[in-house]
């Protein structure tokens, strides 16, 4: 039942059965490479070979040779002694006479003597060479770590002049100036006052205040000079006598504070800073 109902179904459905045909390919040649040749040509070979070599041997029938090649090792060219290989380490010139022939109108012969010069063998480094040189570079990198801890221990510091806006230091520089005014105007120089430096105009320093985090005084610095050695003394001491200032607020996050600041010494008496 199971073969009919085959048959039945390759007739019906006309089902046919093929084989898979193998994929061309190029003819192939085995070649055997022999290491010697014999200048007559055999007239029944057993093999294909690069040249042609009349074998010989104990075995009646041709056998095929076991090693790749006739010999044992393969000669770097056939019939002459090994090439040495070269070491690669350089080796000096000896010194050579050499002639440069110039031609222009007439032909003449120029005989210089040269010497090729012995390069130093860099591909052994010299060990004292590397012990200087890493003596040298822990010697940069102490140096190096010197700077940086010293650069760290730095104190922070900032410069405000009255163009500052930041909330706190302006704050504090608010202070600061009305301090400097209360007490510069209360010891105002009285020899300014008996030479009438000012003779009805202003005269102008621009001084920098250096002050700590707990508000001691750090320096006095003049920038630029009112033109009287008497005014600018004037107002060194009046910054030390304002001193010491109150202490940085926390949310400063410096360790010095530089407040640069014009002051104006008018007519009748008076000390201003702006």
């Amino acid at each position: 039942m199971l073969f009919s109902i085959i048959a039945h179904a390759v007739v019906v459905l006309g089902l046919t059965f093929d084989y898979v045909k193998p994929a061309p390919r190029l003819p192939s040649l085995d070649v055997i490479l022999v290491q010697s040749a014999t200048g007559t040509k055999p007239e029944k070979a057993d093999f294909l070979a690069n040249a042609n070599n009349e074998g010989g041997g104990s075995s009646d029938k041709a056998v095929r040779p076991t090693d790749l090649v006739s010999a044992p090792l393969p000669k770097p060219q056939p019939g002459i002694a090994p090439i040495p290989v070269e070491t690669g380490k350089r080796v000096p010139q000896p010194p050579g006479e050499h002639e440069l022939l110039t031609q222009k109108k007439s032909d003449f012969a120029v005989r210089t003597q040269t010497q090729a010069t012995e390069q130093p063998d860099t591909a052994r480094p010299n060990p004292d060479a590397l012990a200087e040189r890493k003596l040298e570079m822990a010697r940069l990198a102490n140096e190096l770590h010197s700077e940086t801890q010293g650069y760290a221990k730095r104190p922070k510091k900032k410069y405000i002049s009255a163009n500052t806006r930041e909330a706190t230091d302006a704050a504090y520089q608010a202070g600061w100036v009305t301090r400097v005014e209360r007490i510069g105007n209360l010891n105002y120089p009285d020899e300014a006052r008996r030479q009438q430096l000012q003779n009805g105009r202003t005269l102008s320093l621009l001084l920098t205040t250096g002050i700590k985090r707990d508000g001691s005084l750090a320096s006095v610095d003049i920038i630029q000079s009112s033109g009287f050695k008497l005014l600018d003394e004037a107002a060194i001491r009046i910054v030390r006598l304002a001193a010491p200032f109150p202490p940085l607020p926390a949310n400063m996050n410096y360790d010095e504070l530089y407040i640069t600041r014009t002051w104006e010494f008018q007519p009748g008496d008076v000390l201003k800073t702006r």
